[in-house]
């Protein structure tokens, strides 16, 4: 062991008189440990979040998605069987999206109504999961119903809707709904239709605002609805892996040339990704400065090591020792320091995600993020990156107070 590394970790220990230091010493590597476990707890929490968010988004929105320039597509059979040969792709999905009042006698709610192919295997692996009462099987049943108060029994199609839609209008699974929809005839001209529907299923996707506003209907039940039979909005494409899309989107433009316009998943969610992605940039530097400033206590502790130990350096630069040799004594003593505390802060954030993740003492109000509990996304990148950065800054707190004792004039402190 290099004898500089010796006397750095002998000063580690203050005399009696002394304690003073060595107490300011444990309260500096006490203040580097919260602010590293506060920077690895909070990245992970972020990274949770982003993690949830992008599954749920992806998991409901479209990954790939091929539309016509020009209006509806028409020979979406054929779309979905040529998407479903290129490499890459793990399946394709026709639908329709209409805007409808949707009213139960107790409640009333303005509603998206998306027409989807409920035996479409792709369909049924994205929404199936969330089905909490009633399937998809539901919407291709035929239901009866009565055609007003005294009318005749006609047939109709059910619906499926989220939970929050449900609590609203006060239904169930086999109740009736009322809907009404505004129609734009081929001329152009604006009427409305008004059509009653069966509650097949209730989903709860957990984000609120599609589980409130979001209703699935069979798609031929939907084309012959909303007067568009033989006809689709879109396809969507789903992906076997995501790092895959530019890849698929590229082939696929190539394959559906211009009436037809595809977009990805990256275009849709972009904004929201590039603001995610800043917001925990911001939240990372606020912590790397609350490190900051507790590694910067290490710069008075080291001052007042120096000032303590001046006639120790006076001693060794008499004996020999080179001036660099005395910056290394007190840079070695600030990063043992800094390191004792980058650990303990390791420690300590990783054993609190590892208990925010197993059991769940932290509560959010799911209407707004559409989870009940904080989510934990534990990297062990951004672990490494945090111990090199409250590493670094230690080491620059450690640069003025060695520069200092290497200045020491061994004649001018034997003189004192």
């Amino acid at each position: 062991m290099r004898y500089e590394l010796k006397i750095a970790l002998r000063y580690l220990r203050a005399r009696r008189k002394d304690a003073f230091i060595s107490i300011t010493t444990i309260f500096t590597a006490v203040g580097v440990m919260i602010g590293v476990a506060a920077l690895t707890m909070t990245l992970s929490v972020m990274g949770g979040f982003e993690q949830s968010i992008k599954q749920r988004v992806l998991n409901l929105s479209p990954q790939v998605q091929i539309l016509n320039s020009q209006g509806s597509i028409e020979n979406y059979t054929d779309v979905e069987k040529k998407a479903a040969t290129v490499p890459g792709v793990n399946g394709a999905e026709a639908y329709i999206i209409g805007q409808a009042m949707l009213s139960s006698g107790r409640g009333i709610g303005g509603v998206v109504v998306r027409g989807v192919e409920p035996d479409n295997p792709v369909v049924r692996a994205q929404w199936g999961r969330y089905m909490t009462a009633g399937s998809l099987d539901d919407l291709t049943r035929s239901y009866t119903v009565q055609a007003g108060a005294a009318g005749p029994a006609v047939s109709t199609g059910g619906l499926a809707i989220g939970v929050s839609l449900a609590r609203k209008l006060k239904v169930k699974p086999g109740d009736v709904a009322r809907m009404v929809a505004p129609i734009i005839s081929p001329d152009g001209s604006l009427s409305t239709k008004s059509g009653q529907f069966v509650i097949g299923a209730i989903f709860d996707s957990g984000m609120n605002f599609i589980d409130t506003n979001m209703v699935f209907m069979n798609l031929a039940n939907a084309q012959d609805f909303f007067g568009r039979v033989g006809k689709v909005d879109g396809v969507d494409i789903h992906l076997v892996n995501l790092d895959q899309t530019d890849a698929v989107t590229d082939a696929m433009r190539k394959l559906f040339p211009n009436p037809y316009r595809v977009q990805n998943w990256i275009q849709f969610n972009e904004s929201a990704a590039a603001g995610f992605a800043l917001l925990k940039r911001v939240y990372a530097l606020v912590l790397v400065m609350l490190i900051g400033v507790a590694a910067f206590n290490l710069v008075a502790t080291l001052i007042m090591v120096v000032m303590e130990k001046r006639k120790d350096i006076a001693v060794l630069i008499a004996m020999g020792a080179t001036r660099r040799d005395v910056r290394l004594i007190f840079v070695l003593k600030g990063l043992i320091v800094g390191a004792a505390g980058t650990v303990a802060g390791l420690i300590l954030g990783a054993v609190g995600c590892f208990a925010l993740a197993r059991y769940q003492f932290i509560h959010i109000p799911r209407e707004i993020y559409g989870i009940s509990n904080l989510p934990i996304d534990v990297q062990p990148s951004n672990f490494a990156a945090v111990a090199v950065a409250s590493m670094i800054l230690c080491l620059l707190a450690t640069v003025y107070p060695a520069r200092q004792a290497s200045r020491e004039m061994p004649v001018e402190v034997f003189r004192s």
